[in-house]
């Protein structure tokens, strides 16, 4: 029997300051040690102060995941020496008094199974290590603090977890949930990383750290499994150990011995009170909390007959459901859901694409209302999307640049029909005797008229000049 759990670090991407200080939480945009005061830098005689907003944000995450919110939490200092960590310990949440940490026990759904959280914490993120050097004999470490102190949310798992699978599809599932709650963005780099725990029958816990993305955690759990049944067919006892992910090697390797909670040395942080969370301010969070994305979904489906896969899709992704959003109205609901998620999503699928496209939500809107009205044809609107993703130009003016409105005059599209059937002599005498076959026809005329043909005015006008009733 194989048990995985999980610690997933999560920054507070969308907060304006740092946990304890003033500085930036988007450390991202500065340059390396740029974004560091004495607070974040543990310097003698700093106070830390704690971030009223990283507290309710934590909050929020904790009822979405179903977990119970104390009234009171109180923040340890978590004692250890490592070079990105310039105070020597990190301040934390412990649940050694109760249930002080932002987030008691909860649980969320993957499938059929239930996974349960024993907890969510909120703490500070340490600095970032930097290696340099072409081998290990010559390579040396650098620190940037510019991301010590960036509020961080710990959310750990039961070890409920028997496959490799099971992991990713958690992480993809906990990385949307994140993100329409509007309290962090999961794809910036760093922003959000899991540890994993992994243990087989009648073996020792090891942990595995350092993971770059999803991906690759999934791929060192598997590695990790494999190791630890090897060694247990062989009768080698498995120790209690933290293993680093080696991407280059896609192996784990020995770290150090597992620390134990003892090792730590925890204790109260004396320099931040214990923080009261009234009732009525966490009710008010409730109420303020975004529509899930299940609730999202049921809605599309019920709503607007929108299918289920398409709206799982839609509904999964803040951005395009926040398009979906903004552009839809009850009529062009299931034409939108359709742009969106079988042309948009090729052309965005980036974040870089998506920050430099010009799309608005107006540009879906008209788009779609002029693909109802006729105005332009399924083929050539997305032509038309991508010049708008690409220029940010009116429909109307793309249109008419590219020539892309539909030949809807009956007239000019009769004297096609002609052409094409003295062309397709063979093909129309089979559409007379099985009339299914006529689409070949209809699809002559839109390849004649670069897409463009009316395709309902084109196929009555076939049937009329072949005489199909």
């Amino acid at each position: 029997m194989t048990m995985i759990g999980l610690e997933i670090h999560c920054q507070l991407t969308n907060l304006q300051s740092k946990l304890f200080c003033s500085c930036k939480a988007n450390y991202r945009e500065f340059e390396i040690n740029e974004n560091i005061c004495p607070i974040c830098m543990g310097l003698p005689g700093s106070l830390p102060r704690l971030n009223k907003e990283a507290v309710k944000k934590a909050t929020i995450i904790a009822m979405a995941l179903n977990c119970s919110t104390p009234e009171k939490i109180a923040f340890f200092r978590k004692n250890y020496f490592y070079p990105d960590l310039p105070k020597n310990f990190q301040i934390t949440q412990l649940n050694i008094y109760g249930d002080t940490s932002v987030g008691g026990t909860g649980s969320i759904m993957v499938g059929d199974k239930k996974i349960r959280i024993t907890r969510i914490q909120l703490e500070e993120d340490p600095g970032r290590l930097i290696y340099e050097g072409s081998s290990s004999k010559n390579q040396i470490t650098l620190v940037d603090y510019n991301r010590a102190g960036t509020p961080l949310v710990e959310i750990v798992t039961e070890p409920d977890f028997e496959t490799p699978k099971e992991v990713r599809d958690f992480l993809n599932i906990l990385s949307d949930l994140l993100e329409n709650l509007g309290v962090a963005d999961p794809s910036l780099e760093g922003a959000m990383r899991a540890d994993a725990n992994v243990s087989i029958k009648g073996g020792k816990k090891v942990e595995i750290k350092n993971i770059g993305s999803f991906h690759d955690l999934e791929k060192a759990v598997h590695f990790e499994i494999t190791r630890q049944e090897s060694l247990s067919s062989r009768d080698i006892p498995i120790i209690q150990e933290t293993r680093h992910w080696d991407d280059k090697r896609k192996i784990t390797v020995s770290s150090r011995s597992k620390e134990e909670e003892l090792d730590y040395r925890y204790f109260l942080e004396g320099d931040i009170p214990w923080i009261t969370i009234d009732p009525q301010i966490q009710q008010q969070l409730k109420s303020e909390m975004p529509e899930s994305i299940s609730s999202k979904k049921e809605r599309y489906v019920s709503k607007y007959n929108i299918p289920p896969q398409v709206a799982d899709v839609l509904s999964s992704d803040k951005f395009y459901s926040d398009l979906f959003e903004q552009s839809h109205t009850e009529k062009t609901a299931k034409e939108i859901a359709n742009i969106i998620t079988t042309d948009l999503m090729g052309l965005v699928d980036t974040r870089e694409k998506r920050d430099s496209s010009k799309l608005t939500a107006n540009h879906l809107k008209e788009l779609a209302e002029s693909i109802q009205s006729g105005q332009i044809s399924k083929n050539s609107s997305k032509n038309a999307l991508y010049e708008i993703v690409k220029t940010g130009k009116d429909l109307s003016v793309i249109i008419s640049e590219l020539d892309l409105g539909n030949v809807s005059d009956a007239s000019e599209l009769s004297g096609i029909i002609q052409q094409l059937i003295s062309e397709e002599s063979q093909a129309v005498e089979q559409a007379k005797s099985n009339p299914r076959t006529i689409n070949y026809l209809v699809g002559k005329v839109m390849q004649k008229t670069k897409g463009k043909a009316d395709p309902a005015l084109t196929l009555n006008l076939l049937k009329k000049a072949i005489g199909i009733q």
